[in-house]
């Protein structure tokens, strides 16, 4: 703890102190990404106790999140300031509300509603209106928005419509649902979790009495993260104030990635003019990132437009220099994949703990792929804010169907007629479950169900390329193979998460993956605004890395398809080799150069010249023709006997390792094999799926079985991990 008031001010920089010291009047500090904000705002109220201008008890600070109160008030304590509130804005009202309800209205406050969902759905089934699960979910969104925005149910269409929001029903039909589940609660005595700030707010209107007793005790207010304020919150903030100007705001307009909940920097951006003689204070100095990464960060923003855009931050780094933002232009998204992977086990292998390692991408069902991938690799993953692929309700209902109809068969149900192929199957069954050909528009629960469903499409699709041969009921098999896979409990790993879901967090090392137009930004941004927030979003995953940032794309969805796909358009100008976006077009994906110069080609692996089919000698081009070395449709000279001494080789290897059989040598590999039936070390290390460390550990058996012996030995005390399987 600082020996006195003055001590709290050693170490901060000379915008950390002004900030510290402003102790009287309103107060905005625009704090960029990684300069320190926590750290001034929590001195500034620490010296203010300290020095005996502020009384610990009228201090009330919030934030928005429990992780982010329970922080500070850990530093204010270590800063001898522990007699302070730090509290969320939920936090705060109902603690009030808990309080002077009885006094404002009588009796007990009004039980809080555990899962708001369930009234949803009793409000929509009283309205005669059916929801699906996603529906649900969605419906109960727009009602939260609508709340925190101080709609009511009969304004919700106007209003819904002039925000331009993607509604998941009619918006006639939601005002219903929305009015019926108003209903439902007064009924019950409830209220929930939005209902805590505008009961707060109504109860501070109306009593004036309450309002002055809130203001005796609060009289000095600091808000964290004032970019996403509400309407909602904002009005409870100017409640608690009265007629006083002793506020502390902090936020960077730059980093508002909300507004779909009706988080608004409007009044962050309008904060002179509500208070004209304002101290504002700016902190750029970047003590997070490294000066490429800054860099990068500063480019992002510079082709900006908008409001936010007017009041960016030109971030200085702090930091000694470091590597250059790597570019890596791949195939397909498995490729890409399998490329972020093996690059995660390289920094792992330098010596970046796992823990300190993030993959980030926009939507959470982009997150299978990389599961896989990482557990192909033998890396441990975690995921923030999703559950695992395998574990979402939609994939384990998916799972259900699938295994039910492998067990029919394909004669004997009458929804797989017509599917001739395994993926044609998987398409017939899934559609029964929302999937179709093309996304359904808008965001939200419904799109990312139908995510989820099209990667198990994508998965059926690449399966059976790679074993032309396999059944519904091999897909099935496979998807509980992966799913085994993926459920081994992590303490540390790498985190996979999405860009949302990593906001206010950092990594030494960042993978931002995906980066390909439609994604980034992703396809329902229509309208400019919300293609700036894209850009911010990316902003904030570009300055979640202190030091390795690596931003990939790829060419196509699935291997062998159409290279139809340009990366995202926030980065021309700033990857090597492509055009700066003209003025007045920053929001345009037109602009984009030719991309080639100082861009990694991470997603084909390097060759000595074109690979041939070895039956006619075509040139191949598809990833799982290529991986056999020949054309689909030549003949095959597989060796059925072979194949089947290793898969139950491999059986045993994997056991005694305890990995997924995929780990030693995945399907399509032993396929290879059983087909080209190699002599010699040269021959087996030509085969894709093959590299150095599996041919030193595994070479000698597998020539063993080529050649009809018995393998030589079982040892497997060698770890199989060092490079990771194909897929």
């Amino acid at each position: 703890m600082p020996a006195s008031a003055d001590a709290v001010l050693d170490g901060l920089d000379p915008e950390q102190r002004e900030v510290a010291t402003a102790l009287s009047g309103p107060v905005c500090v625009l704090a960029g990404a990684g300069t320190g904000k926590t750290r001034a705002i929590t001195h500034r109220i620490a010296y203010g106790v300290r020095s005996g201008v502020l009384q610990p008890a009228s201090v009330l600070a919030v934030t928005f999140t429990n992780r982010a109160a329970g922080e500070m008030r850990g530093r204010l304590r270590q800063l001898g300031a522990g007699g302070v509130q730090a509290r969320t804005f939920h936090s705060a009202a109902l603690r009030q509300l808990q309080y002077f309800w009885p006094k404002a209205v009588g009796g007990d406050l009004p039980r809080l509603l555990e899962r708001k969902v369930q009234v949803v759905a009793e409000a929509a089934a009283r309205c005669r209106i059916r929801l699906d699960r996603n529906e649900l979910r969605d419906v109960t969104g727009e009602i939260e928005w609508a709340k925190v925005t101080q709609t009511v149910p009969e304004d919700y269409p106007a209003a819904a419509a002039k925000c331009g929001r993607e509604v998941p029903r009619d918006p006639a039909e939601i005002a219903r649902v929305y009015g019926m589940y108003e209903q439902l609660k007064r009924e019950r005595g409830t209220i929930d979790f939005e209902d805590v700030l505008l009961l707060t707010v109504g109860v501070l209107q109306d009593r004036h009495d309450i309002a002055e007793t809130v203001r005796r005790q609060y009289q000095h207010f600091v808000v964290d993260e004032y970019q996403d304020v509400s309407p909602l919150q904002q009005r409870l903030l100017e409640l608690w104030l009265g007629d006083r100007d002793t506020l502390c705001v902090v936020g960077d307009a730059s980093q508002t990635i909300y507004s779909f909940t009706g988080a608004t920097p409007d009044h962050l951006l309008n904060f002179r003019v509500r208070h004209p003689h304002a101290t504002v204070i700016k902190l750029v100095r970047d003590y997070r990132s490294t000066p490429q990464v800054v860099h990068l960060a500063n480019g992002l923003l510079s082709a900006a437009r908008g409001r936010a855009a007017e009041s960016r931050l030109e971030l200085i780094s702090q930091r000694d220099p470091g590597p250059e933002p790597v570019y890596a232009e791949y195939v397909d998204e498995p490729a890409e994949a399998e490329g972020t992977a093996r690059r995660v086990k390289d920094l792992i292998d330098s010596g970046v703990p796992a823990s300190e390692i993030a993959i980030l991408y926009r939507i959470n069902a982009q997150s299978e792929v990389y599961e896989q991938a990482l557990a192909d690799a033998g890396v441990p993953y975690q995921l923030r804010g999703a559950e695992r692929f395998f574990e979402r309700p939609e994939v384990r209902e998916a799972g259900l169907l699938l295994r039910g109809a492998a067990r029919a068969g394909h004669h004997s149900d009458p929804q797989l007629a017509g599917a001739e192929d395994v993926p044609a199957q998987v398409r017939a069954v899934l559609s029964t479950r929302g999937w179709t050909p093309e996304p359904p528009a808008g965001s939200g629960a419904v799109r990312d169900r139908w995510e989820s469903l099209a990667a198990l499409v994508r998965l059926a699709e690449d399966f059976v390329r790679a074993r032309p041969e396999a059944t519904l009921a091999d897909l099935v098999a496979e998807l509980d193979e992966r799913a085994s896979a993926q459920h081994a409990p992590t303490v540390e790993g790498v985190t996979l998460a999405s860009l949302h879901a990593a906001k206010g967090l950092e990594w030494d090392a960042v993978f931002l993956v995906g980066l390909a137009e439609g994604m980034m930004p992703i396809t329902y941004a229509k309208t400019d605004e919300q293609v700036e927030e894209e850009r911010r979003l990316l902003y904030v995953g570009v300055t979640r890395a202190r030091k390795h940032l690596s931003l990939s794309w790829a060419l196509s969805r699935t291997p062998g398809g159409r290279a139809s796909r340009r990366p995202t358009r926030f980065l021309n100008g700033l990857r090597p080799g492509s055009a700066a976006p003209r003025p007045g077009s920053a929001g345009s994906a037109a602009g984009a150069g030719p991309g080639r110069g100082g861009i990694e080609r991470g997603g084909t692996r390097a060759r000595r010249g074109p690979v041939r089919c070895r039956v006619c000698g075509r040139t191949l081009t598809d990833a799982g023709e290529i991986k056999l070395m020949r054309c689909e449709d030549c003949p095959s000279e597989l060796d059925e006997a072979l194949y089947e001494r290793l898969r139950d080789w491999r059986a045993t290897q994997a056991q005694l390792l305890g990995q997924p059989a995929f780990c030693v040598f995945t399907d399509k590999t032993l396929l290879a094999i059983a087909e080209a039936v190699p002599g010699t070390e040269s021959e087996l290390a030509s085969i894709s799926g093959v590299g150095g460390r599996k041919l030193g550990r595994f070479g000698a058996d597998v020539l063993a079985l080529c050649a009809g012996d018995e393998p030589a030995s079982e040892d497997v005390s060698q770890d199989t991990s060092e490079e990771s399987p194909e897929k």
